[in-house]
């Protein structure tokens, strides 16, 4: 199975953000041991990054977390189609609808994200983190 992890779920690993850190790190754990094929998008990266930047204040520990993101998960690009149909996508939010194109058209099955209403619309099958957790240990 190939899922695609949202930004959300990723800051909530690296910035220990709870309630949410628990999952998120389950979640990297099980990519660590090939129980799942994870992917980011090009897109997240730079929001990642900005993100991480802002928190930690320090260019190194930053590059370092994305380092460890990239040994984990694939890195899926963006293109011009992906962002012409996120134009018209259902999905309301256009930085959604172009997570959500991407993953389409790379033959991603599910993104996982906390942000499932946002995705409601999408073509692909969206995924809260636990319940993502739960198909692996209860398939």
């Amino acid at each position: 199975m190939t899922a695609l992890i949202d930004t959300c779920v990723i800051i909530d690993l690296l910035q220990k953000r709870e309630p949410f850190f628990e999952d998120a790190h389950a979640l990297f754990i099980a990519a660590a041991n090939n129980q799942y094929e994870g992917c980011i998008s090009a897109k997240s990266v730079t929001d990642v990054y900005y993100l991480m930047h802002r928190f930690l204040h320090d260019d190194y520990k930053t590059r370092k977390a994305l380092d460890t993101l990239f040994k984990l998960f694939s890195i899926l690009d963006t293109t011009e189609l992906d962002c012409r149909k996120a134009l018209l996508s259902p999905v309301r939010d256009y930085e959604d609808a172009l997570m959500a194109e991407t993953a389409y058209r790379s033959n991603v099955d599910c993104i996982i994200t906390r942000n499932i209403k946002d995705y409601s619309k999408a073509r692909i099958s969206v995924v809260a983190p636990h319940d993502f957790l739960d198909t692996l240990t209860h398939p």
